[in-house]
């Protein structure tokens, strides 16, 4: 895209909700994701094959904020990495958290604009949203946390060789993942559980849960 999407788009096209997991964030979902969608290709002036991932809380990234929230020795006082930060969820925790300063990246420009409104409904300062930044050497953070990326095997092969550099430079490098099949966990140490709700309550069946890990990369 060639213009900014404005912040006015993604108020009206979404709804406040605090995540079951991390209530402490008030973030902007989307209400209906195929009216989201089609608002999103009338917005771009053309038909879009990205589907909104910005506008949901993964389950990846709500057990990373969680994780961040309870163990604020993690990040505070630290620059950190949001990678692949939709909206915003994560960079969000981790300034709450303590987080002298967040890059929040995304390849998607709806992203971005998601995490500075997120960012602004939580009085959350100091978060700097960044395109791809999976192209170069990692940038000079303290901690890298990075929820719901081993998605495809495409995504894995290009975001797991930059983990491994951030670690190589001294960054802590953290991972939230639903049990993903690209994920390589015999190359990871779990840190902690946590079922996550996967959607809104019906009125008799049980929420479903996706039980969720935060690794680190060693």
């Amino acid at each position: 895209m060639d213009r900014p999407i404005p912040a006015e788009f993604v108020s009206a096209h979404t709804r406040a909700v605090r995540p079951d997991l991390v209530p402490e964030v008030e973030l902007l979902v989307a209400a209906d994701v195929v009216a989201l969608w089609e608002a999103m290709e009338t917005e771009h002036g053309r038909t879009s094959t990205d589907p909104p991932f910005w506008a949901a809380a993964w389950p990846g990234g709500q057990a990373l904020a969680r994780h961040v929230l309870d163990h604020p020795e993690l990040v505070a006082g630290r620059a950190v990495l949001d990678l692949g930060a939709g909206s915003g969820l994560v960079a969000v925790a981790a300034v709450l958290a303590g987080a002298d300063a967040v890059l929040a990246s995304d390849v998607d420009p709806y992203a971005l604009t998601a995490v500075t409104v997120n960012a602004a409904r939580n009085g959350a300062a100091g978060i700097t949203p960044v395109g791809d930044v999976l192209g170069g050497e990692p940038p000079d953070v303290g901690v890298v946390l990075a929820g719901d990326v081993c998605y495809d095997r495409e995504m894995t092969d290009r975001v797991l060789p930059f983990l491994t550099a951030a670690r190589a430079r001294g960054a802590e490098v953290l991972i939230g993942d639903p049990g993903r099949v690209y994920l390589p966990e015999d190359r990871l140490e779990a840190l902690a559980t946590y079922d996550v709700p996967d959607t809104e309550p019906g009125p008799t069946a049980p929420v479903p849960v996706r039980r969720t890990t935060v690794w680190r990369l060693p």
